[in-house]
């Protein structure tokens, strides 16, 4: 094996799963956090050098609506993961070449889908949100304009899937940081220079989403490795195809869902006055990067037991689960505390505006001692997707992170009518989710690794 390669690669089927989970996660930690201040940036460049009063308000409103899909390329990318991991862990090279052709189309068409999607429903779902009429067609610029990277988003993700799946997080890390380094000059190269606003934070946006696609095409093009992408295997195998859609598909509406949710909660935001907005807008960057830091180790959680579960090795697959669970709910509990302490700090990277900074310190003061009760949701559902198991999870957390958090909007919020009780609908739904998730999970876990383990020998007659 090339030296290189080994610095870059690490085993997940042997070794300390302590040791290994954490090297594995710590770059795509980097890496997501990384993706999570740029987009901060495009927030944070508007907010303080546009001319324009409205452009904080018009990308904030946006940002529950671009997440919803850009989740469902997030959990495509993990569909692909978990599929790729088990091949690997099987040490099939054929079925790891035909999943990533397989998925290298797929993310193509997929991306195309989501960017038609993205910008037919715009108008509607934003005017649904209640969207202040000041913000809203500059909300839709920015849709429209950011959204013509979709297929450069989708691509990305699909080839982040594909070489951590193999233990190589840095790659996609040295990318995604090249682009987002781009971002954010071009931020501040359109807004301060030429004199743009949204459109100018959008269009860099789209411009640093390309580049991480040529970038990491270009390396799954020059990698030695068994899913090197061929110009002659670029072909769909109905096999694979169905697998990663089985696994993405029920990962992205998963991510999808607690977008939905969050367009009615902020729907409720909306009916408080535009420094509640602005304020909420700013302290969301913080979910934002919690929960990006704690998805890092989902992934491993998914990755580590999908090559496990594929070498048939069970000892293993339900210690990756309990680190991953370990680390994610450390990681929640730290961030939050550190954030809760240190909201004037973050929160003037946004606004100096006092109105504002009080609206985003009344979201923090609810959200970050509730992070890492989270983690008992997420890594759960990452663990039963290393195992194959998906649509009942989603359908939980379509329960108890979508209806019942609807149910709290209209039904719970109205009753007093506060920010704080509108916020402290996420602990309780991470509750009540979390607890129906782990039960499954214990079920589908016993039934999967029946399948591992050889049936007793059947006790040889006595002699007569």
């Amino acid at each position: 094996m090339h030296a290189s390669r080994k610095k870059r690669m690490l085993t997940m089927t042997q070794g300390s799963l302590f040791k290994n989970i954490l090297v594995f996660a710590l770059p795509l930690m980097l890496s997501n956090v990384l993706q999570v201040l740029f987009n901060m940036s495009d927030v944070a460049v508007v907010g303080r050098f546009s001319s324009d009063a409205n452009a904080l308000g018009a990308v904030g409103s946006t940002a529950t609506y671009v997440t919803l899909f850009t989740g469902l390329m997030i959990g495509f990318g993990t569909g692909v993961n978990a599929v790729m991991a088990q091949r690997i862990g099987s040490a099939d090279e054929d079925g790891q070449s035909r999943v990533a052709h397989t998925g290298f189309i797929i993310s193509v068409v997929f991306g195309a889908a989501v960017m038609a999607l993205a910008m037919g429903f715009a108008r509607p779902v934003l005017t649904l949100m209640g969207t202040k009429s000041e913000f809203l067609e500059g909300a839709l610029k920015y849709v429209y304009i950011y959204f013509t990277g979709a297929v450069g988003t989708a691509v990305y993700n699909f080839g982040n899937g594909v070489f951590s799946a193999d233990g190589d997080t840095r790659r996609p890390l040295a990318f995604l940081a090249s682009a987002g380094v781009t971002n954010v000059l071009l931020n501040l190269f359109f807004v301060i220079v030429c004199g743009m606003s949204v459109d100018g934070v959008a269009l860099a946006s789209t411009i640093s989403q390309w580049l991480s696609c040529a970038l990491i095409v270009v390396a799954l093009v020059r990698t030695r490795r068994a899913y090197r992408l061929r110009i002659s295997r670029m072909r769909p195998d109905k096999k694979y195809a169905g697998r990663i859609l089985m696994l993405g598909i029920p990962a992205g509406i998963q991510n999808a869902i607690f977008q939905i949710a969050n367009l009615f909660i902020q729907s409720g935001i909306n009916t408080f006055g535009p420094e509640v907005v602005e304020g909420n807008t700013a302290a969301v960057n913080a979910d934002n990067i919690v929960f990006e830091l704690m998805a890092a180790v989902y992934t491993a959680c998914t990755s580590f037991m999908g090559q496990n579960f594929g070498a048939g090795k069970r000892d293993r697959i339900i210690k990756s689960y309990m680190v991953s669970l370990a680390y994610s709910f450390a990681f929640g509990l730290v961030l939050g505390l550190a954030l809760f302490f240190g909201a004037d700090v973050f929160l003037s990277l946004f606004t100096d505006d006092p109105s504002v900074m009080e609206a985003g310190r009344q979201r923090l003061s609810v959200m970050c001692l509730s992070y890492g009760i989270s983690a008992f949701m997420d890594c759960t559902i990452a663990a039963a997707r290393g195992i194959n198991k998906t649509v009942i999870p989603t359908v939980m957390v379509i329960l108890g992170s979508c209806v019942f958090r609807i149910f709290w909007v209209f039904c719970i919020f109205p009753v007093q009518g506060t920010t704080t009780l509108l916020y402290a609908l996420y602990p309780v739904s991470w509750t009540i989710t979390a607890i129906a998730e782990i039960a499954y999970f214990i079920h589908a876990y016993r039934r999967a690794v029946r399948v591992l383990t050889p049936p007793p020998a059947a006790p040889q007659a006595a002699a007569r």
